[in-house]
């Protein structure tokens, strides 16, 4: 049957992985793609003159080297590990080729077949894979670019986690991150090395330290598990009370007041995938509550003042929050690298209002909400007389709270300042 690439997934015992159908269509096969290493495990099978692809480092070349197959009426299969369409290139190719041009023919997981050698059943776990480029070192605060951002906000939704690794990605980095991210005891990380060959190799239930220090067969998977006792995360999401956070002390305090913070994070309209910007972040205390609310999304921060900045820092490591970029540095410097926003908020513009209302308006997603705490006249005049010389679309609201406080065996109310909210999107922008 022409025009038909065979995607089929094999294993690291070579043709007793495979049934004799499926073997039959490898060595009928005019042109074999597969990596280096499965190249030279089939090598046998092939026929004399059939066409090798070594797909290593060549991936957009794939759909070509089929499509030039096709037109020459030439019979193609694929070798992939395992199952194509669980991290394979099953998805990589019916996109290109579509799914009519593709025979998926998969095999049995190597994630099955860690858990079997675990005594794990795998219909419950989270799989990632990291087996891409070279990430690098994790970094507290490192942002949706890095590749191991996605597996450390899954490790830490989910109570056990599967892990396509690769040599630069393995183990001791992930435990390292771990360990960085302050959660060193929650977790265990089993590994099952060189899967059905003679080497094959099983650690289980290793400790994040001692993780760390291990080196690794470069073919494995991790089995990452919340350790016994340890309790998913069931935090407050909005609301948490003032003296919760860090923060600096003239007077009441130097951080959005409960109520106000509610109120704000209700008026950015936030969704589970949010990218928020916090300008002027003080303690930390929106963002960080921001970024509980969009625990798919990520907030990067900005703050001028060094106490601040570490009483934020301080916030973010008792509420274990990775999804939060700050920065210490005048708004705007440094943010122009940050992903642009579905919602910002200034909460401090450190004297540079008008041109951080600007950049916010011409960053913002379509449909995206700016909005903006103010406690003085000035500030709020400065804010609304640029909103309309831009033409922006805005409204505002002004809370006053008081709260109770005893007296003798009595109860009063003491003000707090009134704040105004503003409002804010690009009326040349239509929302979504």
């Amino acid at each position: 049957m022409t025009n038909i690439c065979h995607i089929i997934g094999v294993l690291d015992n070579g043709v007793d992985s495979l049934t004799p159908q499926v073997l039959q269509l490898i060595k009928k096969a005019d042109v074999v793609i597969g990596a280096s290493r499965t190249l030279q495990l089939f090598s046998g099978q092939f026929q004399a003159n059939a066409i090798q692809h070594d797909l290593t480092g060549q991936m957009k070349d794939i759909p070509d080297w089929i499509k030039q197959a096709f037109d020459k009426q030439q019979q193609v299969v694929m070798l992939s590990t395992g199952d194509p369409l669980c991290h394979g290139i099953g998805k990589f190719l019916i996109s290109k080729l579509g799914q009519q041009h593709c025979n998926i023919l998969p095999n049995v997981s190597t994630i099955q077949l860690a858990c079997a050698r675990l005594g794990i059943a795998w219909q419950g776990l989270k799989i990632c894979s990291v087996h891409s480029r070279d990430a690098g070192e994790w970094q507290p605060g490192a942002d949706p670019s890095h590749g191991l951002y996605a597996l450390l906000q899954a490790i830490k939704k989910h109570p056990a986690v599967a892990v396509f690794t690769s040599p630069e990605n393995s183990p001791a980095r992930i435990a390292r991150m771990l360990q960085l991210e302050g959660l060193e005891s929650d977790y265990t990380l089993s590994v099952v090395e060189n899967i059905l060959q003679d080497s094959e190799q099983v650690y289980e239930k290793l400790n994040v330290a001692q993780t760390t220090q291990q080196s690794f067969a470069d073919l494995n998977i991790v089995i990452i598990e919340q350790t016994r006792g340890s309790v998913s995360d069931n935090s407050i999401l909005l609301g948490l009370e003032d003296h919760y956070y860090h923060q600096r002390k003239p007077e009441k305090g130097l951080i959005t007041k409960r109520e106000v913070r509610a109120a704000s994070l209700a008026a950015m309209q936030l969704r589970r995938d949010s990218i928020v910007w916090d300008i002027g972040a003080g303690s930390g205390s929106v963002g960080l509550e921001a970024a509980r609310l969009c625990c798919d999304g990520h907030v990067y921060a900005i703050e001028k003042n060094e106490a601040d900045v570490a009483n934020a820092q301080n916030n973010k490591q008792q509420m274990q929050i990775s999804n939060y970029t700050l920065l210490h540095s005048k708004a705007p410097e440094g943010m122009q690298n940050w992903m642009d926003p579905d919602a910002i908020f200034i909460g401090g513009s450190g004297g540079e209002l008008v041109e951080l209302i600007k950049l916010s308006l011409q960053r913002l997603h379509n449909g995206g909400q700016l909005v903006m705490n103010f406690v003085t006249l000035e500030n709020m005049h400065s804010a609304t007389q640029a909103l309309k010389e831009l033409g922006a679309d805005w409204s505002f609201i002004q809370i006053n709270v008081s709260r109770s406080q005893p007296i003798l065996h009595m109860h009063r109310l003491a003000a707090e300042n009134p704040v105004w909210i503003v409002t804010a999107q690009n009326r040349q922008v239509e929302p979504q």
